[in-house]
């Protein structure tokens, strides 16, 4: 049975096989993939579902301190507390590397539930636009 039961669905983003058809992922890249698109899509971009997503581009030219990086942690928590019921969420860390301080990396740790493995993720997210070399 393998990993089966986690699921299967398009890969992000899509992209199509040599043979014309579309590329899917499954199990575990599959959750990830599933927590990725909930954190890019902005409330209200999906006609057919406005509330899927998370409000992290209300977060777009907000300034790098303590109250926006706890800010951007509450609403990741709760689109991925709504939108992703496959996973237990432990923790949601937000911080700034120093040496970019328009870049914020969203950590999120979390456990598949169905085979209790612990994963974690990166979501680069920028404050500002960045600059080019």
């Amino acid at each position: 049975m393998g990993r089966d039961f986690l699921g299967t669905g398009w890969a992000f983003p899509l992209r199509v096989t040599p043979r014309g058809g579309f590329r899917y992922v499954a199990a575990d890249a599959d959750v990830a993939q599933a927590i990725w698109l909930i954190l890019a899509t902005a409330p209200g971009e999906r006609p057919m579902r406005p509330r899927f997503g998370c409000g992290l581009r209300n977060f777009v030219f907000a300034p790098n301190n303590p109250g926006t990086r706890a800010g951007i942690a509450q609403q990741v928590r709760q689109a991925l507390l709504e939108w992703e019921p496959r996973i237990e969420l432990l923790s949601v860390d937000v911080d700034a590397p120093p040496e970019s301080p328009e870049l914020l990396l969203i950590r999120v740790h979390y456990r598949i539930l169905a085979n209790n493995a612990f994963h974690n993720l990166v979501y680069p997210f920028y404050l500002r636009e960045g600059r080019g070399t």
